[in-house]
């Protein structure tokens, strides 16, 4: 067990606390293992009723996952990378599959890793300082741990417009497209896990209780747009729709693709388009571990890290610098499945 994990049990229930404070508890391979076996631990003990994951001091719950680890990896043999997401994946499925009830508190950044965690547990609680995003596109990256099944299941093209733009979104609109279940005010989070560990069995009830009326999400006002705009799953009509629409919210969307790279951009498109007919949740992640295997030991993804993470310039160059020059076998490569003894597997 790492000290960047808190494990332990109150009343009835299991706690599992993400501290790496100083990194917004950006998850590393020994935090997802520890998470893993903890949940294995919990599973056959039967007077553990509910699992509780928060965070313990800091501004956000889970920045994402070990970033620069990945990059430097990923520039020599990759095995490092292809570690942590192994185990990472792993994680994500077991909580998927996970009998017990799980709540995730939302409170903060919650991004990448964090959204890993938290999207498979049954309960997911977002609050007023909620800061939801999957912004791998601008790092070469794509959005994994699972991306491409719940994005691919959001209302309309959102999951298509959240992919690609990287857009942050606050508690509110967590609530309204049903990426979280209850919108709670932070001050009430710690009054509602005490009532929780000592009735794991009013979860819901409990959360319904300390809920309040969020205001109105600000996403439902573009949904028009997103929908019509972000409608093709080929990213050069995307680009072309978004230039001939030509209003200020165009505009700002169209600049913001085009800060992203073309490469993971596309590969975000495919993922969902894919993650949408998965039959099952294993399924999906052996999709994006081979995709992530691939991925992180390209270009986009090694400058993507220097430029937005190591040197902070935020000028990356992209190759192919434009969606034409990423051609369909490119994609293929990058999908192409592992040989049966290097591909992901569910943890037994």
């Amino acid at each position: 067990m790492t000290d960047e994990i808190i494990a332990l049990t109150e009343r009835h229930i299991g706690r599992i606390r993400l501290n790496r404070p100083k990194a917004i508890h950006a998850l590393t391979t020994a935090m997802c293992r520890a998470i893993l076996e903890q949940l294995e631990a919990w599973r056959g003990d039967d007077s553990i009723r509910a699992i509780l994951f928060d965070h313990a001091e800091g501004r956000g719950f889970c920045a994402g996952g070990d970033i620069r680890m990945l990059a430097e990896s990923g520039a020599k043999d990759g095995a490092e990378a292809r570690e942590f997401f192994r185990t990472e994946y792993q994680m994500n499925e077991r909580l998927f599959t996970y009998v017990k009830p799980t709540v995730a508190f939302m409170d903060g950044i919650t991004m990448g890793g964090g959204v890993g965690i938290s999207l498979p547990c049954k309960f997911r609680v977002a609050t007023e300082n909620t800061r939801f995003a999957m912004p791998e596109t601008g790092i070469g990256l794509f959005p994994d741990v699972g991306g491409g099944w719940y994005l691919s299941r959001l209302p309309g093209r959102t999951g298509q417009f959240l992919t690609l733009t990287g857009a942050r979104l606050d508690g509110t609109e967590c609530l309204f497209l049903g990426l979280a279940t209850h919108y709670l005010p932070a001050a009430a989070l710690d009054e509602a896990k005490a009532k929780i560990a000592a009735d794991p069995s009013a979860i819901e009830a409990i959360l319904d209780a300390f809920s309040e009326e969020p205001p109105p999400a600000r996403i439902e006002a573009n949904l028009e747009q997103i929908d019509r705009l972000f409608a093709s799953d080929h990213l050069e009509d995307v680009y072309a729709a978004l230039k001939a629409d030509g209003s200020d919210w165009a505009t700002k969307e169209l600049a913001t693709l085009n800060t992203k790279s073309p490469q993971t951009m596309k590969v975000a498109l495919r993922l969902l388009k894919e993650g949408a007919q998965m039959h099952s949740f294993a399924d999906e992640m052996r999709q994006e571990y081979a995709v992530g295997a691939h991925v992180v030991q390209r270009h986009d993804f090694l400058e993507g890290v220097r430029a937005v993470i190591v040197d902070k310039d935020n000028t990356p160059k992209w190759h192919p610098a434009t969606p034409e020059g990423v051609t369909e076998h490119m994609l293929d490569t990058i999908f192409a499945p592992l040989p049966d003894d290097e591909a992901w597997t569910p943890y037994r």
